[in-house]
Parts: C-alpha cells; structure tokens; sequence
C-alpha cells in the first residue's frame, strides 16, 4: 500500500520543517500534490521538487486572497507554461471573503481561460459556497478541452451538483473533514473519480497535530470505512485514478 498513498491537496510550503516533509513523502512514496496560495510561492516550490520523484508542485492563487493578490494572475499567467498543476485556485463565497467575489470571478475565469489555452493541466478547486458558479465557469471554459481535466477538493456540494460535476468529467479529492456532514455524498461518486487528500496544514490528525501527507492512511482508513470497502482494495483504486488522471 505504501506505493500508492495519494495526498492531492496539500500546502507543504505553509509547513515549518517544508524541505523534511520533502523528504519524508519520497521516503515513504507517497504521491503528493503540494499546491501555492499565491504565485510568488512557485519559483521556490519548483525548485525544490524538481529533483523529487513523488512530488507535484501546483501554481496556485487562493481565492482568499484575491482581495488583496488580484495583481498577482499576470505573474501566475507568466509562470503556467512551467507547470502541469494548477492550485489551488477557485472560488469562495464564504462570508469571510464574499467582498471579493466579484473580482474572485475575473480571477477564476482568466485561469480557466488560459489552462485551456495551454492545455495538459490538472486544476485543483475551490469552491466553498461557490459550487454552481464554479461548474458554470469549469463548463463554459473547459467543456470540449479533454486535455485540461478538473479536481474538485474538499466539494461540498449537493449530491445532484455532484452529479453534474461527474458528467463535466471532474475527480473529487476527499479529506476527513468531509466524512461527519458529507458521507452520503461522498457514497454517490463514482469509485474511479475518487482521491484522497489530507489539505494540511488546514486539517488535523489523530494525534490533534496539523496534519501531512504522512496522515493521508488516515484519511484512506476512513473513506474504505464510508464505502465498506478494503483499505487495500481503496488504496488501490485510488492509486490507478491517479494514474488514469495524469495519462
């Protein structure tokens, strides 16, 4: 099972000790997706998982921060030539951040807009309070664009936004955090567009530590356990969704 431990939403440079979880998820192989928040971020996380074999580094601009980074998507646009994962990037509706919703939309469409122009991209996406917005934007921009395929992280939504996701062709990254409210959701996606992801720092583990790519068995434990499937059996298939995701 360690071969095929997938953590695909993860924000190792927010870790203090970033360079030895590097270096433990290639000791433990465990496929991890560390997105950016923000482009500044992405030299350096390039850089330093250039000589990795198991991770993927994303070139993101968090909604959350479009109020006060919105400048920052020429820089993004500079640098996506140099990535196939983009990250995490999306919407957010949420009261914390819905004054910046308007400009969270020109944001998420110019992304959208130039992954199709470029193609070959794997997207990560938020979209808390924000699902059919984010489906209408994902299906006016990316519909037809087979080369451009979509992860929906920590997805939220309706089991019928779910379905429609599903026929946009989307995945589903799938964390701890989602199993207490969204179990029954969860039970309607297909085996085959699952993930697993632990979202660390932003969860927690076992032990109330902030969570890593390491703790991401934790998070299989737990959706084998929602599907009353083998741990063994979902590692596996989560590990050939990967597979089929980056072909």
């Amino acid at each position: 099972m360690q071969d095929s431990l997938v953590d695909f939403h993860c924000h190792l440079d927010l870790y203090p000790d970033y360079e030895r979880l590097l270096i433990e998820c290639e000791r433990r192989r465990i496929h991890t997706l560390t997105v950016t928040t923000t482009p500044k971020a992405w030299p350096r996380n390039l850089a330093l998982a250039q000589s990795t074999k198991y991770i993927r580094p994303a070139l993101g601009l968090h909604p959350q921060l479009v109020w006060e980074r919105a400048h920052e998507i020429g820089l993004w646009a500079e640098y996506l030539p140099q990535a196939r994962y983009v990250g995490e990037v999306g919407l957010d509706a949420g009261p914390r951040f819905y004054k910046s919703f308007d400009k969270q939309l020109e944001v998420f469409q110019q992304v959208l807009r130039k992954c199709a122009q470029v193609g070959d991209k794997i997207i990560t996406v938020h979209s808390v309070r924000a699902v059919p917005k984010v489906l209408d934007l994902i299906e006016e921009h990316l519909g037809g664009h087979e080369s451009c395929k979509v992860v929906m992280h920590w997805f939220t939504g309706s089991q019928a936004q779910a379905k429609r996701a599903i026929d946009l062709g989307c995945y589903f990254s799938i964390n701890k955090e989602m199993f207490a409210k969204h179990s029954q959701m969860i039970e309607s996606l297909p085996l085959d567009r699952l993930l697993t992801e632990t979202d660390g720092p932003f969860t927690s583990n076992e032990r109330n530590e902030p969570a890593s790519p390491c703790d991401v068995a934790e998070v299989l434990e737990g959706l084998s356990n929602v599907l009353k499937l083998e741990v063994k059996y979902m590692a596996d298939q989560i590990y050939r969704n990967l597979q089929t995701l980056e072909r």
